[in-house]
């Protein structure tokens, strides 16, 4: 009976870790000129991040072709 009591208390607790996890937000945007290739940098949440980033260095910014696809 102790051990069914432990076994409960674990899945418990993992269930409590689990609903706590949030799922990485998608990064919309890619910097984009050669040096990065294709499809770029692409870790930027939104334009406004991804055009300060690229501020004065000749790349642009496009939205990242997989957050396109899965829309």
């Amino acid at each position: 009976m102790q051990r069914l009591a432990q076994i409960f208390m674990m899945l418990a607790c993992f269930a409590a870790l689990l609903s706590t996890v949030q799922p990485a937000a998608a990064a919309k945007y890619c910097l984009q000129n050669r040096q990065w290739g294709f499809p770029g940098n692409c870790q930027f949440a939104s334009r406004q991040q991804c055009m300060a980033t690229a501020a004065g260095t000749g790349a642009t910014c496009g939205i990242n072709p997989r957050y396109a696809r899965r829309r």
